[in-house]
């Protein structure tokens, strides 16, 4: 969808005919269910247990950006695995309280100009 959006808007900028409807193309379905379970259904091709959840961690790895992204994520899985750590996080510190959230921003951050202050500006 990106690519089709910017064609569009190259195509504007250039005053040259729109680029045809865009069109999504389903790629399939996958879900995982735990720990070395996971259901995939795509293109009539249907995977569950084991098998299903080693091709649903490959294919979110393989739709990452970038390779180091791909082997910190994959090295990091690997670990979680290995370990038997939880995925999960928890918020272990207290709220804010309503009353604090709502208090109004502080007078060098409330915007006057229309325009967004600057670091130096902050500091002063």
């Amino acid at each position: 969808m990106g690519r089709y959006v910017g064609r569009v808007i190259a195509a504007r900028a250039g005053r040259r005919k729109a680029p045809a409807p865009f069109r999504y193309r389903h790629h399939g379905d996958l879900a995982t269910i735990g720990r070395r379970s996971a259901v995939v259904a795509m293109d009539g091709v249907r995977l569950t247990g084991l098998l299903g959840w080693i091709f649903w961690s490959a294919a979110h790895v393989w739709y990452l950006i970038g390779f180091r992204s791909r082997v910190v994520v994959t090295f990091e899985w690997a670990w979680s695995y290995v370990t038997a750590q939880r995925g999960a996080r928890l918020i272990t510190r207290e709220p804010r309280r309503l009353e604090q959230a709502a208090q109004p921003l502080p007078a060098q951050l409330r915007p006057t100009t229309g325009r967004v202050p600057t670091v130096h500006e902050l500091k002063a």
